[in-house]
């Protein structure tokens, strides 16, 4: 055998080394699954891929926007808090104030109410002191006229008499009396 013929047996027997009609089917059956994959397929995977990067960029951005409008919303809620605050406290101060204002106006009717009863009091007590300073000047005048009737030993039944008598008597009376306070 020859060399050449002996390579060719060698060939063919070599399962390692493809046969020329494999090659060419290989690669035009290559080639159209290439043309496949990268017209038809690529776009598609490259479409699904992008639309998955959108979703999940479209899903990060929406969670931070939420993030962000949660943010805002606690910041919202604790200022009106702060604000809530200081609303109590200022109401519990005017409370305060109103509390104080309206005991001092209670105590002030109250004084006003007691000053008005101490003047009535002295008001009635000074119109029964008169009163009975009236009474007792009456009786004292017609004790007087009595006994100034018994001890002159006529009658002063004379009212107009009787009048200047005690009348005269009680004004020595207040005289002494002034006079010895002094």
């Amino acid at each position: 055998m020859t060399l050449g013929a002996g390579l060719l047996a060698a060939e063919a027997e070599n399962p390692l080394i493809p046969h020329a009609y494999e090659l060419i089917v290989g690669g035009f059956a290559f080639l159209v699954v290439f043309v496949v994959v990268g017209k038809i397929l690529t776009p598609r995977i490259q479409k699904t891929l992008e639309e998955r990067t959108e979703a999940i960029e479209g899903g990060i951005k929406k969670a931070a926007e939420a993030q962000a409008e949660a943010q805002r919303t606690l910041e919202d809620y604790r200022a009106k808090l702060n604000e809530a605050r200081h609303e109590a406290a200022r109401m519990r101060e005017e409370a305060r104030e109103q509390a104080a204002q309206i005991k001092a106006e209670l105590r002030e009717e109250a004084q006003a109410e007691a000053r008005r009863l101490i003047e009535a009091a002295h008001a009635q007590i000074e119109a029964d002191r008169r009163q009975a300073f009236t009474q007792l000047r009456a009786e004292l005048g017609r004790l007087s006229t009595e006994l100034a009737s018994r001890i002159v030993g006529e009658s002063l039944e004379d009212e107009t008499r009787q009048s200047r008598v005690v009348d005269r008597f009680l004004d020595e009376l207040e005289s002494a009396g002034e006079a010895a306070v002094r």
